[in-house]
């Protein structure tokens, strides 16, 4: 059964701006959905995303079922932190591709979660079913999935308003000078590698701040912590790489060929908080590191020092006292 939800827009506007803000999604998963022939104003089929709307107009928009896709292999399993009827919180391993696109050949997190039998939102009409944010191919760590559209608009609500985040882990060379570094340089698309973004002054704004955690034993990495005010693609890393420093395993941003490597980027991200759909109350989860993260960590800093460190509240009230 499909599901149709309406919306009242108050002020005159353009159509996708309006329920972009409403849904939770981009303009352009707007714009999917009119093309599927899902949404309507006063009941009549809409055609175009860029339509004006009057003020007390009422919106409706059937949400599409999802497709059965063909289904693929999944050669690999996903740790469930937390699972109830809205929301499923995981640890996403290193390696896997969160949603099926064109260019993705191999079965992905959204195959997993089907293959599983886990029920998905279908709000934004395209096959990112349940996925309200997501975490880049090579990074691993903690990500909440809606399991249903409810859930799906609360949650990317708290994207916007920033009541959602998490903190991630990374292993970077050479280490940072400062104990707490706060980077705000704008991002944008690289004009010398498409793979690449790049900071650049016409791009959008962006801030990360940086937690020194840890030494190796050699001094030449280090263990840090980031917290993200902004969610650009490959955010960390550029914002690194502006500072002329790296992640151990990253090789689109590394600063050199001959830097020390690792079988996949050294970034995770620890902790998870948001405001539970249902309940209302704010909730928080951690993700343990994958056996290379893990090994890595172990083999090149002293472990009381790290254990101490990686502690959630130690890290938590870092950056709580720091900004």
């Amino acid at each position: 059964m499909n599901e149709t939800k309406s919306y009242i827009c108050e002020n005159p506007e353009r159509l996708d701006t309006f329920l972009a803000s409403q849904i939770g999604q981009t303009r352009s998963q707007i714009a999917q959905l009119i093309k599927q022939e899902c949404v309507f104003v006063e009941n009549k089929l809409v055609k175009k995303p860029g339509i004006k709307l009057k003020s007390m107009q009422n919106v409706q928009v059937n949400f599409p079922e999802a497709k059965e896709a063909p289904a693929l292999d999944v050669d690999f399993d996903v740790e469930v932190l937390y699972e109830d009827e809205d929301i499923l919180v995981i640890n996403k391993p290193g390696g896997v591709t969160v949603h099926p696109a064109p260019s993705v050949k191999e079965a992905t997190l959204v195959d997993w979660l089907k293959h599983k039998g886990v029920r998905l939102s279908t709000i934004s009409g395209e096959e990112r079913h349940g996925i309200v944010h997501r975490l880049d191919k090579g990074t691993s760590g903690t990500m909440v999935v809606a399991k249903n559209n409810e859930a799906h608009e609360f949650l990317s609500a708290q994207l916007q308003d920033k009541s959602m985040g998490r903190y991630y882990i990374a292993v970077v060379n050479p280490p940072l000078k400062n104990d707490l570094t706060t980077v705000e340089k704008n991002i944008g698309r690289s004009a010398h590698n498409r793979l690449k973004m790049a900071c650049v002054d016409e791009g959008k704004y962006a801030k990360s701040v940086f937690k020194s955690l840890a030494l190796s034993q050699d001094e030449k990495n280090q263990l840090v912590a980031c917290k993200l005010f902004t969610g650009r693609t490959h955010q960390i890393r550029v914002h690194l790489e502006s500072s002329s420093r790296h992640i151990i395993g990253d090789h689109i941003y590394a600063t050199s060929p001959k830097q020390e490597n690792s079988e996949r980027i050294l970034l995770h991200a620890y902790i998870i908080y948001f405001i539970h759909p249902r309940t209302k109350e704010k909730v928080s989860f951690v993700a343990d590191f994958d056996e290379t993260m893990k090994n890595y960590i172990e083999k090149k800093f002293n472990t009381e020092q790290t254990d101490e460190v990686l502690d959630t509240e130690y890290i938590l009230n870092s950056f709580t006292a720091g900004i």
